[in-house]
């Protein structure tokens, strides 16, 4: 046998995170809230804190942060979205039924737990969760020599972990308020975009920036607009204007009508879009056109405008709109 045979293999982790425990646990300590649409998360930062703090306290590497939650018929949020888009993150999503429940989430937890674990794929786990229907998997992965770490939020009083799965795990620790206050807000009165005061009566009116201006951080110069010039049609380069405002409010009323007004909700109060659900909003319009848009920055800026005005509307925002 190979003398390097004998030398200890180096740490390999994985996270895993039982999102629906983490925020009901931190909504009860830091806002006193029951329902997650009492409050706000900044999920991204979040999960970068934890994949920091488990790097602190693992010395080996991070294969990756599995994220597990839940959605009604399996349909991924605003929030979702954009986790799964994040580097070495793994969405793992159960359904959310009617009356709030999730299905199918400790069940996949289980599974990717002691699938890794029973291929070596990891020496640690990291597993921040409660639920005592985790005991079996902390168990399967401890057989094949996994280390697992419970991570746990503070409670409010007593516990909110159950106690076998406190007991067989290798090691335990509790995040405090502190560690998670900063990526937890209190959900306030959103925030709408206001029209622009009026002008003097005798004087001249600012034009009103569109929703494309303010999403791309320019804002409309006080001064008095050009006359618009006629451009031969063959000269256009591709779609026109109210082809793609007409293109942008179907994709918004498509969205609204499969993913529902609660997500939709989360955009406002725009008009910004997260990077990842700006190019689902691109992708959807091209199947629409049947055409690559990517060329034409000007139809890609119209179709913004379409998407928000309608999306506007839909939950009674005014929105001034341009005279071009």
């Amino acid at each position: 046998m190979a003398a390097s045979e004998f030398l200890p293999q180096p740490a390999r982790y994985a996270v895993f995170v039982d999102a629906g425990y983490l925020y009901a646990a931190s909504g009860a300590l830091l806002l006193e809230a029951s329902s997650r649409r009492e409050y706000r998360v900044f999920a991204e930062k979040l999960i970068k804190a934890l994949t920091a703090h488990a790097d602190a306290k693992i010395n080996g590497e991070l294969l990756r942060l599995y994220w597990f939650d839940a959605a009604p018929r399996k349909q991924p949020t605003v929030e979702q979205r954009v986790i799964a888009n994040l580097p070495l993150v793994k969405l793992r999503l159960g359904n959310l039924n009617a009356q709030g429940q999730q299905k199918g989430v400790d069940a996949q937890l289980r599974a990717d737990l002691e699938a890794l674990a029973r291929h070596r794929a990891i020496t640690d786990a990291v597993l921040l969760a409660g639920d005592e229907d985790m005991l079996p998997a902390v168990e399967a992965a401890q057989r094949y020599g996994v280390r697992v770490h419970l991570w746990g939020v503070e409670p409010t009083h007593g516990s909110n972990q159950a106690e076998w799965l406190v007991w067989e795990s290798d090691t335990v620790e509790v995040l405090p308020a502190d560690f998670l206050r900063p990526y937890f807000v209190k959900a306030g009165m959103i925030a709408v975009p206001a029209a622009p005061a009026p002008a003097a009566i005798n004087g001249p009116k600012p034009p009103v920036p569109s929703p494309a201006q303010v999403f791309a951080g320019k804002v409309a110069p006080q001064v008095q607009a050009r006359p618009a010039v006629k451009v031969p049609a063959e000269s256009k380069l591709g779609p026109d204007r109210n082809q793609m405002l007409e293109v942008g409010e179907h994709v918004a009323q498509k969205w609204v009508f499969e993913r529902g007004r609660d997500n939709i909700r989360d955009l406002l109060p725009g008009p910004i879009l997260p990077p990842v659900i700006d190019k689902e909003l691109l992708i959807d319009a091209e199947k629409v056109l049947g055409r690559s848009l990517r060329p034409y920055q000007e139809a890609r800026t119209w179709l913004r405008d379409g998407f928000w005005e309608r999306i506007y509307r839909e939950f009674g925002i005014g929105i001034g709109k341009s005279d071009s």
